[in-house]
């Protein structure tokens, strides 16, 4: 990996950019324990971009594609609002400490501002300490006063 002096580049990917994401959203989704396959990655990735079905941002540390951020946006009938869910966030080991998640996180955060969103909610592994290091320097807060409910199909 290159010097953290070396530009960093964070931008919004298109359905042009799946072929990098993609081997980077399958290790994701290793990181939660499911099986390899680039090629269901790839596919789900190119329906969600080309649909505008979500917003993706990849960063490059060079030529090398090294992280992204994954949003898609909601709807607070309650507030009467837009808000966004970041769902996914990776960054490659080697590009770790180098502030690739930190610029992630506010390309995410300039995001919700440009659209007008009242909020980003996301939600992370209870033992994943280290993302949870870097939500909390960023401003964010862990949710006290409601519990997530899932029915699994």
């Amino acid at each position: 990996m290159r010097s953290p002096a070396e530009s960093l580049e964070v931008v919004q990917a298109t359905p042009a950019d799946v072929g990098d994401v993609a081997p980077l959203f399958d290790a994701y989704r290793q990181f939660y324990k499911k099986p390899p396959d680039v090629e269901a990655a790839r596919r789900f990735l190119f329906a969600r971009l080309s649909k505008s079905e979500s917003v993706l941002f990849l960063a490059r540390h060079g030529a090398q594609a090294v992280g992204f951020v994954h949003l898609y946006p909601v709807f607070s009938s309650v507030n009467l609002t837009r808000q966004w869910i970041l769902n996914d966030l990776f960054v490659v080991a080697e590009a770790r400490k180098l502030g690739v998640g930190r610029a992630l996180m506010k390309r995410a955060h300039q995001l919700a501002e440009d659209t007008q969103a009242d909020s980003l909610t996301l939600e992370t592994a209870i033992d994943n300490y280290a993302s949870q290091k870097l939500y909390e320097s960023l401003g964010w807060k862990r949710d006290e006063e409601f519990y997530r409910y899932c029915l699994p199909l």
